[in-house]
């Protein structure tokens, strides 16, 4: 298929490996007739949350009748899950087309452009043809620098900030908020969902004018239901089921509510919307052998933190055994000590052929405890062995990715 040989050409742009910078962005956007600018913008940045609150925003936006692009990353299954409007995916078709016309501008203006850079000026011309009338853009590193980052946001929404990809972008919180924050443009409607200090000191560097959520909607109530594992939210008088689960999803959920209400959407549209939200690969739900399988990223420590604390509240630890394996550059260490306590036995299994990937015996080597299973269909074919309740999935969106195309068989 074409598709197919495209999709490696682009990928082959990832050598070019990771560059923060606007120049090449504003040089290819500038080529197109700068098509960011033809639609509102909701711009989110942060360390974990993203996704999530991009894709309820996304869902309620559509259920008020607008006609909403999304841009996320990484993808689980396949490129074109990164760009869709009103929850449809950009097309084989489509991906060829821009691509190509993409690559003329690089050649033209003998531009070296990042795989990021690429997909993103795809995205922002591909919004702009679809006459959407907002664009949710979740940031794809930092801020500042982010290829995302050439748009004027009319609303710069930040997750939470804690310690990762601090390679690029700094050692510290205080240093890596400096990059989030400067998604902020002076005309931006500011809403945050941390009250870390020195997340707080670094966005009162750059503007006075915001909503902390967390701070706004302090009394708001917030219940786990784990039988019908739903997020249960008590605010403004009103109760609301939100299907992304965790306690993580409550700040996601007041975030996106705080913005949702910004722009005169109902309650009860929210309340539909929040009801029939779904992220994959953020505490994904499915039933397969009899058993629970929860799939999630979890690939940092903070949302390690976050899922083990959801874990903790409803599931008992002998109840659940994990399938596990991490980049080799991430803080695997800590992420499995994390993840141990939540769990009664540990499965490592390979991501050895990514580039960033490690094999299962590595990381049983490293962490002393469990067992390991390079190929991952007899790790969960092992997993099955233990006779749990609940089998995880978890510690890098490409195990996940793996493991739907393999266990599985989704191709989507």
């Amino acid at each position: 298929m074409q598709i197919d040989k495209i999709l490696e050409e682009l990928y082959s742009y990832t050598t070019n490996g990771i560059k923060l910078g606007l120049d090449n962005i504003e040089k290819i956007c500038n080529a197109l007739g700068n098509p960011e600018r033809d639609y509102k913008t909701i711009h989110i940045a942060g360390t974990n949350g993203k996704g999530s609150t991009s894709t309820f925003i996304e869902k309620t936006l559509i259920e008020a009748g607008y006609k909403v692009g999304k841009y996320t990353s990484p993808h689980i299954l396949r490129f074109n899950e990164r760009i869709v409007v009103n929850e449809l995916e950009i097309t084989d078709t489509e991906i060829i087309n821009y691509y190509s016309e993409i690559k003329k501008i690089l050649e033209k203006l003998d531009i070296k452009a990042t795989f990021f850079e690429i997909t993103t000026a795809i995205m922002f011309k591909y919004f702009s043809d679809k006459r959407v009338d907002y664009a949710v853009i979740e940031v794809g590193l930092g801020g500042r620098y982010d290829a995302t980052n050439i748009v004027k946001a009319e609303y710069a929404l930040i997750t939470n900030v804690t310690l990762d990809h601090t390679e690029f972008l700094g050692s510290d919180i205080y240093t890596i908020s400096k990059e989030k924050v400067g998604i902020i443009k002076p005309k931006s409607t500011v809403m945050v969902a941390c009250s870390d200090s020195e997340f707080i000191k670094a966005l009162k560097e750059e503007t006075d004018s915001y909503v902390n959520v967390l701070e706004k909607y302090k009394d708001a109530e917030l219940n786990l239901n784990f039988s019908t594992f739903k997020t249960i939210i008590g605010i403004d008088n009103e109760r609301y089921e939100f299907a992304l689960f965790g306690e993580h999803q409550y700040k996601n959920f007041l975030l996106g509510y705080h913005l949702l209400r910004e722009l005169k959407v109902s309650k009860d549209i929210i309340k539909k919307a929040a009801k029939n939200v779904r992220w994959q690969g953020r505490f994904e739900l499915l039933e397969r052998d009899n058993k629970i399988l929860i799939l999630d990223g979890a690939h940092n420590e903070d949302s390690a933190n976050m899922l083990i604390e959801t874990l903790k509240k409803g599931i008992e630890r002998e109840e659940i055994v994990a399938v596990i394996s991490i980049l080799k550059d991430k803080e695997y260490k800590k992420i499995i000590d994390i993840i141990d306590n939540a769990v009664s036995e540990i499965i490592f299994t390979s991501l050895d052929e990514n580039p960033r990937g490690q094999s299962g015996e590595k990381l049983y080597i490293s962490s002393k405890i469990g067992v390991y299973v390079e190929d991952i269909e007899k790790a969960y074919a092992k997993a099955l062995e233990y006779n749990k309740k609940y089998i995880l999935i978890c510690g890098s969106f490409y195990l996940l990715s793996k493991f739907k195309k393999r266990v599985l068989n989704e191709k989507k």
